[in-house]
């Protein structure tokens, strides 16, 4: 259920994603393919550290391995939305179409 849920949401996010690039200028679709680069690879960290708990630990250990999966993910997704927000920051004016 949680794969179907989080399958879904990707989804939508790529279709939104992908309406709002055509705005972008060139230097900013850029910037934003980095942060969603590294958004993926704190992801994908976070779930093979979450894949490892499940598999070797139980209990507060368990717990706590999950907890610093959540971490992870947490960072990549802070470090993603700066890089995203300093990539919106390149247009001179918004819709603007010229090369950052």
């Amino acid at each position: 259920m949680k794969m179907i849920v989080k399958g879904a949401m990707i989804a939508s996010v790529a279709a939104m994603g992908l309406s709002l690039a055509a705005c972008d200028s060139k230097k900013e679709n850029a910037m934003e393919n980095q942060a969603d680069a590294v958004r993926d690879s704190a992801d994908a960290t976070a779930d093979a550290m979450d894949q490892a708990a499940d598999a070797t630990m139980s209990g507060a250990a368990e717990d706590v391995a999950h907890d610093k999966a959540d971490a992870v993910r947490d960072a990549g997704e802070a470090t993603a939305d700066a890089m995203e927000d300093k990539a919106d920051t390149t247009d001179k004016t918004p819709g603007d179409k010229t090369p950052g």
